[in-house]
């Protein structure tokens, strides 16, 4: 396919899993555009002496994948994955523009680098959207594309003008949460904790990137375009991540076919933000009886055994 601008440039984070590292190497190698785009890839380093081996494998297989246009951005010691996300976006939207941004527990689909692309073309000039997003949550009867305030993080894109909205002060953005009253729309109208997500941010017990960018589009009213069928499979979510548990209810089927985005409104799609509510709470629900399920076996099981 012929694009009206060069190819965004693809910049994917990895760490010290080398399998799930190659598996998005692989899923990205099946996109067209893979080859034709310039991918930067960079690999943190190690927080302690026994993450190295793994850390040193999963360079290994950057190092031995054959790209024509790749370039390799190696920290010699551990940046964490906020710090190095913020660094290594705002350096390639600098340079480019815009960035296509991936880590490595994405599976994609040999769709996603056409989908991104083409909405970047579509809506660069359109100040209400800030980013484009991949995957899409496991619910039924959604359009085929659709916009939701906010930003999302699993397999997304962004223009130099997006990221520049980003603020990386989780005080300040609570606060502005707080003061336009956005508390309720910012937990997807009370259906899930992001409140408590920047919280824990902010009071450093988790170190979410992720979180800020949201609550940054959010506070700033801009939309996010969102496919009705997902074009991202987190293979991430088996305990490996950061700030991931071990958990199944995000599993989506991958799709395989193109996104059209003609005739689309840019206007927060309120049936899809009603569907995203429901599965919210079905989410919690799920999470709420795991969690009591686990603890009875627990009681059950120390009861046996005393």
């Amino acid at each position: 396919m012929t694009y009206s601008a060069p190819l965004a440039p693809i910049v994917l984070f990895v760490f010290k899993r080398p399998e799930h590292a190659r598996r998005t190497l692989e899923s990205l190698a099946k996109n067209p555009e893979f080859e034709e785009s310039q991918l930067y890839i960079y690999c943190d380093g190690a927080r302690n002496p026994s993450e190295s081996d793994q850390v040193e494998e999963t360079r290994k297989i950057v190092h031995n994948w054959l790209h024509p246009n790749k370039s390799i951005i190696e920290r010699e010691c551990n940046w964490g994955l906020a710090n190095s996300v913020i660094d290594g976006v705002t350096l390639q939207c600098k340079t480019h523009g815009k960035v296509v941004v991936v880590e490595d527990d994405m599976v994609v689909s040999p769709y996603f680098l056409r989908y991104m692309n083409e909405a970047l073309i579509k809506f660069q000039d359109d100040d209400r959207v800030i980013s484009i997003h991949g995957y899409s949550f496991p619910v039924g009867n959604l359009p085929e594309a659709f916009f939701i305030k906010g930003a999302s993080c699993w397999g997304w894109a962004t223009w130099e003008r997006g990221w520049a909205l980003f603020e990386p002060d989780g005080v300040k953005l609570f606060k502005q949460l707080q003061n336009k009253k956005l508390m309720y729309r910012f937990d997807v109208l009370g259906s899930y904790p992001y409140k408590r997500m920047l919280m824990d941010q902010i009071k450093s017990i988790n170190d979410s990137w992720a979180i800020r960018w949201y609550a940054s589009a959010l506070v700033k009213d801009k939309l996010s375009l969102h496919p009705g069928r997902s074009l991202v499979y987190n293979i991430g979510l088996d305990g490996s991540g950061q700030h991931c548990d071990q958990y199944d209810g995000f599993n989506t089927k991958l799709g395989l076919s193109h996104v059209d985005l003609s005739d689309l409104e840019v206007k927060e799609d309120a049936v899809a933000l009603q569907a995203w509510k429901k599965f919210f709470k079905s989410v919690r629900r799920e999470k709420v009886w795991k969690t009591v399920f686990s603890f009875q076996r627990i009681i059950k099981y120390m009861s046996r055994y005393f």
